[in-house]
């Protein structure tokens, strides 16, 4: 696929959080490195936080991911090259992240 070797960026409100550079695409996933921006420091909780929900895997946990990535989606903007796109589940863990996008938002359980 033609993505690998692009630069994904993430902006927030007011800085850049960071850019994704993308070194693996299986689809729907698109994968690499992660440079945190200036903007990561006000998010990286959130980040943390959805990852950890992920990876418990109970059930209980589940409504609180989708109140953590609601406000990962809030705070956050995912933009491609071509410009932002409309939806994205995306994940970071340490200088790795993975995300999926769509051009439409993503369905809500």
């Amino acid at each position: 696929m033609g993505f690998t070797g692009e630069t994904w960026r993430m902006v927030g409100e007011r800085e850049p959080v960071g850019e994704i550079l993308i070194e693996d695409a299986d689809f729907p996933w698109l994968a690499g490195r992660f440079t945190p921006g200036p903007g990561f420091a006000a998010v990286r909780p959130l980040f943390e936080r959805e990852l950890a929900l992920t990876e418990a895997d109970h059930e209980e946990g589940w409504a609180e991911w989708e109140r953590v990535r609601d406000e990962i989606e809030r705070r956050v903007t995912l933009w491609s090259p071509s410009g932002p796109v409309a939806g994205f589940l995306l994940h970071i863990d340490g200088e790795r992240a993975w995300f999926r996008w769509s051009d439409e938002p993503l369905a809500r359980s």
